[in-house]
């Protein structure tokens, strides 16, 4: 039995996430979806919209056949510490054999340009000129990487 898992807040559980669920098991020829996902706290510390087991109830009734609650360090965490502790929970628990994720571009090639930007030396080099110019950090990695990958990054 072939499983997939994906990381996720479901905050609040929607028609998309059902989508995504039928369509990660179908791409990857599982038979069995997990779901780590946020509890009751999601990123940057906000109160979910609604409590972890209503969330988890939908995800089960909408294609997921597991919910484990991510810990909540990983949880209120960044976007990247977020999906290192799906990622890490996922992969020592050997629960799934591949991991399904959603974006709003949809190419894998673009997507591995840019992490593999973020992970380098020069971005952190040219972060500092970015941030010199008194942008948040956010925007500043956003114009790095416009900079360097493309204006439609």
């Amino acid at each position: 039995m072939k499983s997939v898992g994906i990381i996720a807040e479901y905050n609040p559980f929607h028609n998309g996430h059902a989508y995504q669920l039928q369509k990660a098991k179908e791409a990857s020829g599982a038979d069995f979806a997990v779901a780590v996902m946020s509890g009751d706290f999601v990123q940057r510390g906000e109160p979910a919209m609604f409590e972890k087991r209503l969330r988890a109830r939908w995800a089960l009734e909408n294609g997921a056949d597991m919910v484990i609650t991510l810990p909540v360090p990983f949880a209120l965490a960044s976007a990247e510490a977020f999906a290192l502790g799906g990622v890490t929970l996922l992969s020592r628990s050997g629960i799934a054999d591949s991991i399904a994720f959603g974006s709003e571009c949809g190419d894998a090639n673009r997507l591995m340009q840019i992490a593999n930007l973020l992970n380098s030396t020069l971005y952190q080099t040219q972060m500092q000129r970015f941030l010199a110019q008194g942008l948040s950090f956010a925007s500043c990695r956003a114009a790095l990487v416009r900079e360097f990958i493309g204006k439609s990054a």
